[in-house]
């Protein structure tokens, strides 16, 4: 699901408390901003009067100190020259200064008189009565301070209240940031300009009618008001990632004509304690401000998990903002006009009671798109690029099943930057099946040097997985195979569903573990042994049987589901899987799952043993050609072919390339969506045989259970170091 808009809506400035955007900011000049121009320093005093001041201050101050009369009064005499003096009767006149320093006046022998200073080295007792006995007159006084003394003690608190000053004139010019970190960080978009609706979004159709009542509410309340109906005060999209959440939220604000703020759960919570509380406050209010509005609460899981979970005590700043949002919605009046919109793809986190009726009344479930949705998808942004007459869209949205709309997105554009890297002026059907190798299994090492012997191992096993899909009924037809090295395979098998399917029968499953072991019987038939590049084929043919037997009935068992799965710890359950059988029905769940190995082991070593001829064939013919299509293996071994243009199995141009599957992301083992793809990988890097998409009551996140995560199914041999024989299926 995916927007054909490309204009963005018109926000209304930044966060809240980011700058002021007016037009007639200080500083600037003709664009720039010659204050902050280190090469064109003009330092205006009209609008900077107290540092203007604060200057004057400063000089003047030097003034003082420059042109005051610091010397000694008088002339300076030893303290025992002046008790001489005080003996014969010369002083006249005695100041005492701090106790410290005395000066004063003497009559010479040649009755002049002079002044004269000198310093008390000690308390002297006798200083006072003698001078009361030689009747000298004397007074006490503080020592001055100079203008020196007076800078130093004022010049730290001058200092202090000019860095004051200043960061408040700083505060003012970037909007008031430091005292407004409790307000709500959220983009405010205006009605007018968000332009995209509804028709801009491909396929969705259940979540849009879902969300029309939304619409209809904003736009006309009273119709539903009048008699006593309640609209939901919030509803929660849930969806796996890229499927059009945020994009549907959108267009519901802009299918209604109301603002739209929009916020995600990771801004709420920050350094300082107390912060997410007064967001979520602050949002609210300046929702109801703007009412009628929608507010959009984007990755709600980031701040509404279960509360009181975990091992060593939740994170209480997160739990005080859910706290705050729940008795923030717990208390919004329906009749304001304010709608609260949410998204998650991890609805099992969240805490019980923002679920619940009277918050998040409703839950729209925003799927993965079918075939038809994709097709739609495809246009929208095939819309954007020039496109070649050859492009067959149809073809590649069935051969991408599984992928979201960010999927198809990121694959339309690659396909245009692989058409831009050669020069073309449209972008043709080669270069988006290239696009869909490069997302699916990484990008063709083509300067890899492999040796003959190693090439034909791998060869033979690749050969191995890819004829049991012409011999197995209920096998997915093969689309590809090669053995170029792309990522960290050598070699990749690749088939594709012929249609987008929901559930598996125990047939099909069984065929897919056949195939995943193609590769190890093919090995011991041609070299008696088998090396370590068959890993993950064995065990995700183990982890499919036993979920087989575990998990749907599908053994002599019965219809019963043994132990319970892992449960996140963060969310206080079970670390482990809980073992709620005894050993002897553990024992019986081994031999069940070994008698179904075996069993498909067995049937799957007859018909390569029978067609081992084709199956040398096969391999002769990969090591010359690299890259096979279907159609090229269909005419080698004398299979029908298959001539629909229409049909995504059709064959494709031998470009070394493997083409198959749907972009990285698409969830593969998902059965609610067909993500049957095959994609091996032996080795203990990537995870292996994407035979293993069993069917599932709900969407595993992707490489989930021993699942490809690329959302392929090809068989590929595994690089990486340390994986034995680097060979892929």
């Amino acid at each position: 699901m995916q927007n054909g808009n490309d204009k963005e809506p018109r926000k209304t400035g930044t966060d809240d408390q980011g700058p002021n955007n007016r037009g007639d900011r200080k500083g600037l000049k003709n664009g720039k901003d010659n204050n902050r121009d280190p090469n064109n320093f003009n330092f205006n005093f009209r609008n900077n009067r107290f540092a203007l001041v604060f200057l004057v201050a400063l000089l003047g101050m030097f003034l003082m100190m420059l042109f005051s009369n610091t010397q000694t009064v008088g002339q300076e005499i030893p303290y025992s020259q002046f008790m001489g003096y005080l003996r014969e009767g010369q002083v006249e006149t005695v100041r005492i200064v701090d106790q410290s320093e005395i000066q004063g006046t003497l009559r010479t022998r040649d009755g002049e008189t002079r002044s004269f200073t000198t310093n008390i080295p000690y308390f002297d007792d006798d200083l006072i009565r003698t001078l009361r006995e030689q009747e000298v007159r004397f007074s006490g006084a503080p020592r001055p301070v100079s203008p020196l003394q007076m800078l130093a003690e004022l010049f730290p608190w001058m200092i202090g209240f000019f860095f004051i000053w200043f960061m408040f004139r700083q505060l003012q010019g970037s909007g008031n940031r430091a005292f407004s970190f409790g307000k709500s960080k959220a983009k405010r978009y205006l009605e007018e300009g968000i332009k995209i609706t509804f028709a801009d979004v491909a396929g969705q159709n259940e979540a849009k009618y879902e969300l029309q009542e939304i619409v209809e509410f904003l736009k006309s309340p009273d119709k539903f008001t009048r008699i006593g109906a309640k609209i939901p005060k919030g509803v929660l999209l849930v969806g796996m990632p890229g499927t059009g959440k945020t994009l549907l939220a959108k267009a519901c604000a802009g299918e209604a004509g109301v603002s739209f703020f929009h916020m995600s759960g990771s801004d709420f919570v920050e350094m300082f304690v107390g912060v997410g509380a007064s967001r979520v406050r602050d949002l609210f209010e300046q929702g109801r401000k703007s009412a009628p509005c929608i507010i959009f609460i984007d990755e709600l899981d980031a701040v509404g998990r279960t509360r009181g979970a975990g091992y060593g005590g939740g994170h209480d700043e997160r739990e005080q903002t859910l706290n705050q949002m729940l008795v923030e919605m717990d208390g919004f009046d329906t009749k304001s006009g304010v709608i609260v919109l949410a998204a998650t793809n991890r609805p099992d986190v969240l805490d019980p009671a923002i679920l619940r009726p009277g918050r998040f009344d409703r839950q729209v479930t925003v799927d993965m798109p079918d075939v038809q949705e994709r097709e739609a998808i495809l246009a929208v942004h095939c819309a954007k690029i020039k496109l070649d007459t050859s492009v067959n869209l149809n073809r590649f949205a069935r051969a991408t099943p599984g992928s979201s709309g960010a999927d198809l997105a990121n694959l339309v554009n690659e396909a245009a930057l692989y058409a831009a890297r050669k020069n073309k002026d449209l972008v043709e059907a080669e270069d988006f099946e290239e696009a869909r190798d490069k997302l699916l299994m990484g990008v063709a090492r083509k300067s890899r040097i492999i040796n003959d012997e190693e090439k034909l191992k791998t060869a033979r096993h690749e050969a191995g997985h890819a004829l049991l899909h012409y011999y197995l009924e209920n096998a997915d037809p093969l689309h590809k195979v090669t053995v170029i090295p792309r990522g960290r395979a050598l070699g990749v098998a690749f088939s594709l569903p012929e249609q987008d399917s929901y559930s598996k029968g125990s047939g099909y499953l069984r065929d897919r573990i056949k195939i995943a072991f193609g590769g190890y019987i093919a090995e011991r038939l041609f070299y008696q042994d088998t090396t370590t590049g068959v890993q993950n084929d064995l065990k995700q043919a183990t982890d499919m049987a036993r979920r087989m037997v575990t998990e749907w009935g599908m053994s002599s068992l019965g219809p019963v589901s043994f132990g319970q799965e892992d449960e996140p710890i963060f969310l206080g359950k079970q670390i482990a899987t809980h073992k709620d059988y005894s050993e002897s029905t553990a024992n019986a769940i081994d031999l069940e799952v070994r008698k179904i190995l075996e069993e498909c082991f067995r049937q799957a070593e007859e018909i390569l043993q029978e067609h081992q001829d084709q199956l040398e064939l096969l391999a002769a013919t990969l090591v010359e050609k690299e890259t096979l299509s279907d159609n090229e293996i269909r005419d080698l071994l004398g299979f029908p072919l298959v001539s629909s243009p229409e049909d995504p199995l059709a064959s494709l141009p031998d470009s070394g390339q493997n083409t198959g599957g749907s972009p990285a992301g698409a969830q593969e083992g998902d059965l609610d969506e067909d993500n049957s793809h095959e994609v091996h990988t032996d080795g203990d890097g990537q995870q292996g045989e994407a035979e293993e998409d069993h069917p599932r009551d709900e969407a595993p996140a992707s490489g989930e259970d021993g699942f490809d995560d690329q959302g392929g199914s090809g068989e590929t041999r595994d690089s990486s170091p340390g994986s034995g024989q680097d060979r892929s299926e």
